[in-house]
């Protein structure tokens, strides 16, 4: 293989890399803005206005030709995507990170979102438990796994490790600095309720996989879908965030923080990073993408130590860990799953086409 093939094959690799530092900075700018004092709903409204500006044009065009017309069933599988996938979930991974007053923790907690899946799977009749199978005790282990890492990081703390703090003390957190000691660390209570939002959202998310899988089969505009879902969920948490705050300070915006973080949520992480996904999706498999899950811990760590100047704690690493770890287990599930199925599909036909010959043998011995 020229060295051209090779690029090649990095390309979905580095794509991938690029996604993930694009979510890690993301919560970044969602913990820069909600330590400006801006309210959790007005970000999240704003974070969907942005995106859905965003992407209804891009949608527009590149599917304009090839879209199918929209039916009830399938306007109101994207009302409950916007619901599930994007109102629902994305004001609890805002308000957990208020709670928590971390984004290592809650990105931490986001990687349950395999393990949510499955859960949510087998409750909805989805799929069974198939113990006798090495596939089925993978993804049952290491749904376990990644439930213990969530319990152990919520509810232990453990000694504070400090060879990445020592480099937070410069760029943004230096200028943020008396900010960060002005505000006091978050109580054990609000930590707690924050994490459990944050496991919550997990299952939220898995309800939206299991409905737009559905959407998908009978809408398969991937674009056009996004940018729906993102409207329906810029209506329904606009609606919500009036409902609580009408006053126009709330929804101010100038050149600031507040702004950035609004755009680059919708604009950079909605819009471009969508795109990019949904290449490696394509070109490798939902399986792939996900395995890059993990990198988001990694550079959400770094980056909120330096920036943020977060306190990382023991607690928080092993959980990660376990959670990481239970992760892998569950995608090694669905990879054997797949692999078990492809080879009882020739044995099943086997078995068919034996049951017909054994029927024109009847059939003949029975003229005769």
């Amino acid at each position: 293989m020229g060295i051209a093939g090779v690029l090649e094959d990095a390309r979905p690799a580095a794509a991938m890399v690029v996604v993930e530092f694009i979510f890690s900075a993301l919560q970044i700018f969602i913990k820069l803005a909600l330590d400006d004092g801006m309210d959790v709903r007005v970000l999240v409204a704003y974070r969907l206005m942005f995106g859905a500006a965003f992407l209804c044009p891009v949608a527009f065009l590149i599917e304009r030709k090839k879209r199918p017309p929209l039916t009830v069933k399938v306007v109101t599988g994207l009302f409950l995507c916007g619901l599930f996938g994007i109102t629902i979930n994305q004001n609890l991974i805002v308000l957990a990170i208020k709670l928590t007053n971390s984004t290592t923790i809650v990105t931490a907690l986001s990687n349950l979102t395999p393990q949510s899946t499955f859960i949510v799977a087998i409750l909805s009749r989805m799929e069974t438990l198939k113990l006798k199978k090495p596939s089925g005790r993978a993804k049952l282990t290491g749904t376990l796994v990644g439930l213990g890492g969530a319990m152990l990081l919520t509810f232990y703390k453990g000694p504070e490790m400090k060879f990445l703090r020592n480099l937070g003390h410069t760029g943004l957190s230096h200028a943020q600095g008396s900010h960060q000691q002005l505000r006091p660390p978050p109580a054990e209570g609000s930590r707690i309720l924050g994490s459990f939002l944050a496991i919550t959202s997990c299952f939220s998310y898995a309800i939206w996989l299991t409905i737009q899988a559905k959407v998908g089969q009978v809408y398969p505009c991937h674009y056009s879908i996004a940018a729906m879902v993102c409207l329906f969920g810029a209506v329904q948490s606009t609606l919500l965030a009036l409902c609580l705050h009408r006053d126009t300070d709330h929804w101010r915006l100038g050149l600031n923080i507040r702004l950035y973080s609004s755009a680059y949520a919708g604009i950079v992480a909605s819009g471009s990073a969508f795109p990019l996904m949904s290449w490696c999706l394509r070109k490798k498999g939902p399986l792939y993408v996900a395995m890059f899950g993990p990198l988001i811990i990694v550079f959400v760590a770094v980056m909120s130590s330096i920036v943020l100047d977060e306190n990382l704690h023991i607690g928080i690493v092993l959980g990660a860990v376990l959670i990481v770890a239970g992760l892998y287990m569950v995608l090694w599930g669905k990879a054997r799953e797949e692999d078990e199925q492809e080879a009882d599909e020739p044995k099943a036909k086997a078995v068919g086409q034996d049951e017909e010959l054994g029927k024109e043998t009847t059939a003949v011995n029975g003229e005769s």
